[in-house]
C-alpha cells in the first residue's frame, strides 16, 4: 500500500493520525483563499515528487494529482517488495487508477496564463498532463514495463471501483499482480468556489480540524480533500509463491446507481446487498463496516437508513465509522484510504474511529465509535462509497488468516 493523506504520509503515519483523531483539515495554503466562503480543505503537506521517483518525472509537466500517484506508487511497490528483478519477471503488470477530475491545477494555471500573457506562454505539457489518462500513462513509465492502463471516473466511487476491476480482472486470470488504486487533487481556486456555492461544503467556518463531523447532528457538510492510495493487488498464490505476506483479500463487490428522483444514497442499500451476494455472505458475517460518512447533512442520514434497511437488527450490532473527519474527502481517493484503514484495523484488531463525533442525531443511531479507537477482532470489512452523480459502490474485504 501507498498513502498519501491530508492527515498523513506513508500508512503508519496516516494510520497513528485516524487512531488519535489528528485531523487533516486546515486553511488552505497551496492558493490565496482569502476572498473564498469556505477557505478550508485537506491538504497533502509538504510534498516533493523528486522524494520518490529520482528526477525520473519533472513535476512542472505532471497534474498534481499525478504526482501523487506516481509517489503512492512507489511507496506501494516498495512496501509489496516489487523491485526492478521481479518488474524484469512479470510479462505484465495492468494498471488501473480512479480519478474524479482532470489536472484541474494544470488547466487553472494555463487560463490564468492565456488570460495574462496570451495564447505564446501557455504551457505545451497542458495537453498531456491534463488528459484523464495521464496518471495511468505516468504509472506505466514509472514501472517501465508491458502494461494495460484502465482509468475510471465514477466520482467519489472511482477508487473503489478500480480495486474491484482489478480484482476480478486478476481472478480472470488476466494478470497475477495490478497497480490500483485512486487520487485526486483537486483543491484549487475554481473548484473550492464551485463545492462552496454549490452547497456542498459548510457555509460558515468554525476550528478547521472540527468541521469534518460525521453523523453528528452539528455537521454542516463535507470537507473537499486530496490524497493517494495505489495498491500492488495479486492473487493470492502468486504472492505467497514470491514470499510475500498479503494484508487481505477483495471478497466481493456490489455497484448501483440511485434511482431516479430518489435521494443521494439511497442506491447503498442494492449495492451493499449486491456485495454480500458477490461474496456468498450473509449479514451476520460483517464485523465492520467503513462507512463513506462524508459528514453531509443528508447522506449521512440516508446511509445510516440504507444500513438498517440491509442488515436490520444486525446494524446495532457491530461499528460502523468514518475516517472522513479526520481526512475529509478526497473525492476518488477516498475508497482507497477506507480499504487501506480497514486493513490495517484488522492486521491491528482496532476499529477506526470516528473523529468529531459528539452529539448524536436521533437519526444516526448506530454504533458510529466516536472519537477513540476500539479494540476488536475484526476479519471481514465492508466499505462504502456514493458518488455525485448518484453512483455508489461497496466492497467487502477479509483478512488473510493463513498465508
Amino acid at each position: 500500500m501507498g498513502i498519501l493523506a491530508p492527515n498523513g504520509v506513508g500508512l503508519e503515519a496516516y494510520w497513528q493520525s485516524i487512531l488519535s483523531c489528528e485531523s487533516g483539515i486546515r486553511p488552505i495554503s497551496n492558493f490565496d483563499a482569502s476572498e473564498h466562503r469556505f477557505p478550508v480543505a485537506g491538504e497533502v503537506q509538504d510534498f516533493c515528487l523528486c522524494q520518490y521517483t529520482n528526477g525520473q518525472f519533472k513535476p512542472k509537466r505532471l497534474g498534481r494529482h499525478t504526482q501523487f500517484a506516481l509517489a503512492a506508487t512507489r511507496m506501494a511497490l516498495d512496501h509489496a517488495g516489487v523491485g526492478p528483478d521481479l518488474l524484469g519477471e512479470i510479462s505484465t503488470m495492468p494498471v488501473a487508477i480512479g480519478v474524479s477530475t482532470s489536472a484541474m491545477d494544470v488547466i487553472e494555471r494555463n487560463e490564468d496564463v492565456l488570460v495574462a500573457q496570451g495564447p505564446r506562454k501557455v504551457s505545451p505539457y497542458g495537453v498531456s498532463s491534463c488528459l484523464p489518462h495521464a496518471v495511468t500513462s505516468s504509472i506505466a513509465e514509472l514501472i517501465g514495463i508491458q502494461t494495460q492502463r484502465f482509468t475510471f471516473s465514477s466520482a467519489c466511487s472511482a477508487g473503489l471501483d478500480a480495486l474491484a476491476f482489478s480484482a476480478n480482472y486478476i481472478e480472470e486470470g488476466r494478470a497475477d499482480m495490478v497497480i490500483t488504486g485512486g487520487v485526486d487533487a483537486a483543491i484549487t481556486p475554481l473548484t473550492i468556489a464551485s463545492f462552496s456555492l454549490s452547497g456542498l461544503l459548510p457555509q460558515s467556518v468554525r476550528e478547521p480540524g472540527r468541521m469534518s463531523r460525521p453523523f453528528d447532528l452539528h455537521r454542516q457538510g463535507g470537507i473537499l480533500s486530496e490524497g493517494a492510495g495505489v495498491f500492488v493487488m495479486e492473487s493470492l498464490g502468486h504472492a505467497l509463491a514470491r514470499g510475500a505476506t498479503p494484508f487481505g483479500m477483495v471478497r466481493g463487490y456490489g455497484n448501483n446507481a440511485d434511482a431516479a428522483r430518489s435521494q443521494a444514497g439511497m442506491g447503498l442499500s442494492d449495492s451493499m446487498a449486491q456485495a454480500l451476494a458477490n461474496s456468498s455472505l450473509v449479514p451476520s458475517d460483517i464485523d465492520y463496516i467503513c462507512a463513506h460518512g462524508p459528514s453531509d447533512p443528508l447522506i449521512d442520514r440516508i446511509e445510516t437508513a440504507m444500513i438498517k434497511k440491509v442488515f436490520s437488527r444486525r446494524a446495532y450490532h457491530f461499528p460502523v465509522s468514518s475516517i472522513k473527519g479526520v481526512t475529509g474527502n478526497p473525492l476518488s481517493a477516498a475508497g482507497p484510504l477506507q480499504v487501506a484503514a480497514c486493513l490495517l484495523a484488522m492486521r491491528d484488531g482496532r476499529v477506526p474511529p470516528t473523529a468529531n463525533y459528539e452529539v448524536p442525531d436521533p437519526w444516526c443511531d448506530l454504533d458510529y465509535v466516536p472519537n477513540e479507537p476500539r479494540s476488536m477482532d475484526l476479519h471481514r470489512a465492508l466499505v462504502n462509497l456514493h458518488g455525485l452523480g448518484g453512483g455508489n459502490s461497496s466492497l467487502i474485504i477479509e483478512q488473510v488468516r493463513s498465508a
